[in-house]
């Protein structure tokens, strides 16, 4: 939980400030949440003596040093947060969905404590199939050996609930980070794997290019269940001019959220969310990691399965002409 310096209040000039620790749970330190988290820690502290912090709104509170920290992922981001053992995270939508609804792997376990600042940037879910296995379809995967993605990370999450909603069981699964699993697609050892990130991703452009993979649909009954579900994901396109694909592939998407607990200080959470999208700091978001060019006040509410938090919901309605997106 972050401890702010007693009776000063944000906004408020104080030069005793002291260090006030704040920490963003990303993922795996070669995942795509990493480098995200790190931009925007770089965004948000507000050291002293900074220059580019002397305008109030471009920076987060005085003292304030944000840190990204590697972790496991969306499941472990979102416990963490829950509990207060990190003040904020990274984590994808559908994961947030079942944490807040208690469903999925949260089944009767209903994380109470998550509340959103904002929603960032989209990611598609792509199923990655080899060529030569000729996978046309989700039902497909029956009896393949298909990669789930790194043991409690978002993608494996999505991957479980994807298989769910096409009654697949008989299929081989094992868990393996995004680099590992296309390795093993190149070689032989497994059949598809499942990645959900921000597009474009390269590991992906990658092997469509060179011919060895293919993208699966995902559409049909079994996609229109996850949707109706209501716990974070969402119809989408794969167009052929973000991929090497021949014809638009129907699949699904998911939001990358930035979540705090919901004892973080208002004022705290109200200045980090007016720094993130301050116009001094739009270049850097633009020229960010992958997906963070589409970071945008107009999309910061959308697609949300799970509270704002008060400081951010202070900060959006404060915005001219801007309006919540219902949770």
């Amino acid at each position: 939980m972050l401890a702010l310096v007693a009776a000063t209040g944000y906004g408020v000039v104080n030069h005793r400030a002291e260090r006030i620790s704040f920490t963003i749970a990303t993922g795996p330190g070669s995942g795509t949440y990493f480098p995200a988290g790190e931009t925007i820690a770089g965004l948000v502290s507000h050291p002293p003596g900074l220059d580019r912090c002397d305008k109030v709104s471009v920076c987060g509170p005085e003292g304030l040093i944000a840190t990204a920290q590697t972790s496991s992922g969306s499941t472990a981001n979102v416990l963490a947060v829950n509990t207060g053992r990190v003040d904020s995270a990274l984590a994808q939508s559908n994961v947030v969905g079942q944490a807040v609804q208690g469903t999925g792997i949260f089944q009767g376990r209903k994380q109470t404590h998550i509340r959103v600042i904002a929603a960032l940037y989209p990611q598609d879910v792509l199923l990655v199939a080899r060529t030569k296995s000729h996978i046309a379809s989700v039902a497909e995967l029956r009896g393949k050996r298909v990669s789930l993605g790194a043991s409690g990370s978002g993608t494996a999450v999505t991957a479980r609930a994807v298989l769910a909603a096409y009654r697949l069981r008989h299929v081989h699964t094992g868990f393996d980070s995004a680099d590992s699993a296309a390795q093993k697609l190149q070689a032989g050892k497994i059949d598809a794997f499942f990645f959900v990130g921000a597009t474009p991703a390269p590991l992906v452009q990658a092997l469509l290019a060179d011919g060895q993979a293919v993208l699966v649909p995902i559409e049909g009954e079994g996609a229109e269940h996850l949707i109706a579900e209501g716990e974070g994901l969402y119809r989408d396109t794969i167009t052929p001019s973000i991929y090497s694909v021949a014809h638009p592939v129907p699949t699904l998407s998911v939001e990358s959220l930035w979540i705090v607990n919901d004892r973080e200080p208002a004022d705290v959470v109200y200045a980090l969310t007016r720094a993130l999208f301050d116009s001094a700091n739009r270049s850097r978001l633009d020229h960010g990691p992958a997906g963070m060019r589409s970071i945008s006040l107009k999309t910061a509410t959308k697609n949300i399965p799970a509270p704002l938090h008060p400081g951010a919901e202070r900060f959006y309605k404060e915005q001219p002409k801007f309006s919540l997106w219902p949770f």
